[in-house]
């Protein structure tokens, strides 16, 4: 009976009750406390060291693809010429190009119609071609019989012409662009219309097949001044003009000519592909990409240092002062820890084949005093200019360096590996803990219950022992001839 002090007594039981619960317990819990934190903090150790490994793991897939060895770097030496880029089928040279002509699109404004509000077209059906192909007609009727409402239905029926309206001195302008490129591929427009209403401009007025011919002031009588020259000249600037004219991109490659439609070109330079951007000259360089692989080699050696720099900080003891006990790493001791390190050195130190690079150091790569990796990029530089084929077969291959070690590794990070293995059993150690956990309380609410009922049970006894004694002293004091202390 909990929260009950001792009646009979006098005695604090409920004190007497925790202190003892409180002793039976601690020991125990405090071993179960200690268990449980340790066994999170290599949980959150080995995660973190299965990270590091997947990381370093990334690092060797990249040294080991082929792919990566055969790769073509494009260099321009004016890039505002133009840019490329080569896939692995590009053959290793240099070129000399000049980009005589750039490809580019039509574009034209139509006749000017007066930008008066209210004015209308009159009905029928405007065609519109790029080269030779009719790309889109447009039944123009009241409900599109102005330049907005055949803009819009131009640029709604996305059949590879654009559609704006630009107001100049003359007018306003219906302008078309074009999507294709190229010789011939020029923006011609047609009309089939019925006569114009009062108010409205013909439809025909839209018509356009390409720039006319300014009028001739030799022609007329009184040369600009003729009334005639006038007309005709306000004539001529209201009429449709070509803004630019669709053509064909135009390079020659060490003196050979080369026509095509658009400004991105393939299959000029086996596996190139050109961006053309102005005109001008430019050198183009295409060799093996070096500069990936060494990068690739400083990637890898940056995975293995934080591999090892993860390792070493998890396992190592470190001494804060003469009187306190040493703070551990959350992996000191761990066997699997120890022996992926050792895997990893020795494959690291193997002395491969028989060729220029043996072993990492002929790469310039090379091991501190704290087992990580230092790359000499002059070194590393040198090696794969000299002999670019040997550093692949160093690392590539199903006997590279790369392949060995992704192969030890995998051991422990698959699914059923050593890691997950070690992860497994010490979750099971902390379900273990909290079935103890569970079992230890439910020990202590029992060994609660027991001590109450016992200090109870003495309480009632000492209490009826009180009252018997109580009641023979006031007997005997009541008897005759008896005669009290108290008196």
């Amino acid at each position: 009976m909990a929260g009950i002090t001792g009646i009979g007594s006098g005695i604090d039981i409920d004190s007497i009750v925790k202190a003892m619960v409180n002793a039976e317990q601690a020991p125990k819990q405090s071993q179960l406390g200690k268990l449980e934190s340790k066994t999170t903090t290599q949980l959150t150790s080995l995660g973190q060291l299965k990270g590091a490994i997947s990381g370093f793991q990334t690092a060797l897939a990249a040294l080991n693809s082929p792919s990566q060895f055969l790769a073509r770097t494009a260099s321009s030496s004016d890039n505002k010429v133009l840019a490329a880029t080569a896939s692995q089928s590009a053959p290793a040279g240099s070129y000399k190009l000049e980009v005589t002509q750039l490809a580019s699109s039509s574009k034209v404004a139509l006749a000017a119609v007066p930008s008066v509000e209210g004015i209308t077209l009159s009905s029928g059906t405007l065609s519109i071609k790029v080269g030779a192909t009719n790309v889109l007609d447009v039944v123009v009727d009241a409900s599109n019989n102005t330049l907005a409402g055949l803009r819009d239905a131009i640029n709604k029926a996305a059949g590879g012409v654009s559609a704006s309206i630009v107001t100049d001195d003359q007018g306003s302008r219906l302008v078309l662009s074009g999507s294709k490129s190229g010789d011939g591929n020029d923006i011609t427009v047609s009309v089939v219309g019925g006569a114009a209403e009062a108010g409205q401009t013909a439809l025909n007025t839209l018509a356009f097949s390409g720039n006319p011919v300014a009028p001739d002031a030799t022609a007329y009588p009184d040369g600009t001044s003729d009334a005639n020259y006038i007309a005709d000249m306000q004539t001529f600037n209201a009429s449709g003009k070509v803004i630019t004219a669709a053509q064909s991109s135009k390079i020659t490659v060490d003196g050979l000519s080369i026509t095509r439609d658009t400004n991105t070109i393939d299959k000029v330079i086996d596996g190139v592909s050109l961006d053309l951007k102005t005109l001008g000259t430019s050198t183009l360089t295409i060799a093996q990409d070096q500069a990936g692989v060494k990068a690739n080699v400083q990637k890898f050696a940056d995975a293995y240092n934080t591999m090892i720099g993860f390792i070493n900080s998890a396992t190592k003891v470190t001494v804060v002062n003469d009187t306190s006990a040493p703070v551990t790493g959350a992996l000191l001791g761990d066997s699997s820890v120890r022996s992926l390190v050792n895997m990893v050195r020795s494959e690291l130190t193997t002395v491969q084949g028989d060729g220029a690079f043996r072993v990492l150091a002929d790469l310039g790569v090379t091991t501190q005093k704290d087992g990580t990796l230092k790359v000499d990029s002059t070194i590393l530089g040198k090696a794969i200019s000299a002999d670019f084929d040997g550093i692949a077969g160093y690392f590539t291959g199903d006997t590279g360096l790369a392949a060995r070690l992704s192969s030890k590794l995998a051991g422990y990070t698959d699914s059923g590996g050593i890691l997950e293995q070690r992860t497994d059993s010490l979750q099971a150690t902390l379900s273990k803990v909290d079935k103890q956990k569970t079992e230890l309380a439910t020990r202590m609410t029992s060994l609660t219950d027991r001590l109450y009922k016992q200090y109870n049970a003495m309480d009632a006894l000492v209490g009826q022992l009180k009252t018997t004694s109580d009641s023979l002293t006031s007997l005997f004091e009541n008897m005759p001839g008896v005669v009290s202390n108290n008196k």
